[in-house]
């Protein structure tokens, strides 16, 4: 028998009370709590927190992406929703998506919306995948709307994964790049040093800089140790603590050489993508592209684009609306006016987004191809200093001596 924390509210008072009750099962806990009078608001297994946090902390997109087109194709299969959502938790290998999926059967089972159920785990389905359900629940189309959640969010990691993947090479040969050049002020540099004091000679001007540079790092790796993590530190906690410093980092990727038309053709996608399939589930204009903007994840885009929405309240077509922002390719507006002729505005920005992702493939996939000769440059460059601050000092001496 295991002991659970609950929060309910009294069916009687309507208070919300905070308690423990024991059963097998968070399910089993719900209904329980649910024949002695209460609408069960979260049932958790104690001792489920950890430093890490909560087990519904730890979901992962991949697990959110399974639950999804699990939970689509039974529905479509025409299996109820509260044994859907039994059947997928029974197949869930993640305990943490597995405590957030009883949690919402217990909602379901006490009368609650699927909609509601989703929204109150805010930190798992955020408000492009509560809004998609709420339509797809009001059209009765629940299934489609699980569907393109899916896809759509399969994209999106497939995507970011693709972008990751992209900066692991260039990431590596800038390692490569410091543990050469690492070794060879550790290891070479002192020897060259000691071989001229042994033979009273002068060091030449570029020996003698990068010996002091092993010197101080000699002398001072604490300091300089303390210093990189400080600013390290420093301003992961300026990005992810503040709102300016995000601002400030949202900013940089808009502007930084190679990537920055990247991640622009990114929010433009997602921007398109998130549209297109809350139009085609039936989900308002305004509401639309007021939760597109919100699932671009960039403050600055959404700032820009933000002022579309005052333009659509004064009754303007969406591609007016988007046409004169910034940070907006010319495609999007272009392919909404179409759309807005022919009635099939969902599908056009479909189609703008797809242009966008090709594209996207294709840059991501240059990547390499562009950072690779720029990084080889530097370190032959770097390389070549040390080497020429070791290697020509040598060949000094040995001169000097056969002369």
């Amino acid at each position: 028998m295991k002991r659970f924390k609950y929060k309910a509210k009294d069916k009687t008072t309507g208070k919300t009370v905070k308690g423990s009750i024991q059963a097998e099962t968070e399910q089993i806990a719900g209904r329980l709590l649910i024949d002695q009078g209460y609408i069960p608001e979260s049932v958790i297994e104690e001792g489920t927190d950890s430093i890490f946090g909560k087990a519904s902390q730890r979901v992962t997109a991949k697990d959110r992406i399974m639950f999804t087109r699990q939970l689509a194709t039974l529905i479509g299969a025409g299996l109820p929703l509260s044994a859907s959502l039994r059947t997928v938790a029974g197949q869930t290998e993640s305990k943490g998506m597995r405590g957030i999926i009883e949690e919402i059967i217990t909602s379901v089972e006490s009368g609650k919306s699927l909609y509601e159920a989703f929204s109150a785990h805010p930190e798992i389905f955020n408000n492009v995948y509560v809004s998609l359900i709420q339509a797809g629940e009001a059209s009765g189309t629940l299934d489609l709307a699980l569907k393109r959640l899916a896809e759509q969010e399969e994209k999106d990691a497939t995507m970011m994964s693709r972008i990751r993947g992209a900066l692991v090479y260039p990431a590596i040969i800038l390692v490569v790049i410091i543990a050469v050049l690492a070794f060879m002020l550790i290891a070479v540099v002192p020897q060259v040093r000691d071989l001229y004091i042994d033979m009273k000679q002068e060091l030449p001007a570029l020996t003698k800089g990068l010996v002091g540079i092993t010197e101080f790092f000699g002398q001072f790796w604490w300091l300089i140790l303390f210093i990189v993590g400080g600013t390290v530190w420093g301003i992961w906690r300026f990005v992810k603590k503040t709102s300016a410093g995000r601002e400030v980092a949202d900013n940089f990727k808009l502007h930084v050489p190679i990537f920055g038309g990247l991640f622009k053709k990114l929010y433009v996608s997602r921007f398109a993508r998130t549209a297109e399939m809350l139009l085609a589930t039936g989900v308002p204009m305004l509401e639309s592209v007021t939760i597109a903007i919100n699932a671009v994840s960039n403050t600055v885009v959404e700032k820009e684009y933000s002022k579309a929405i005052e333009v659509i309240k004064a009754g303007k077509p969406l591609s007016e609306a988007l046409s004169d922002l910034n940070y907006m390719l010319p495609l999007i507006p272009q392919m909404a006016g179409i759309g807005e002729q022919s009635g099939k505005i969902d599908e056009m920005l479909g189609k703008a987004a797809q242009v966008y992702e090709n594209e996207l493939d294709e840059q991501i996939s240059n990547i390499s191809t562009m950072i690779e000769p720029i990084l080889m440059v530097i370190m032959a460059g770097l390389i070549g200093i040390v080497v020429g601050g070791t290697l020509l000092p040598i060949y000094s001496l040995v001169n000097s001596v056969t002369a």
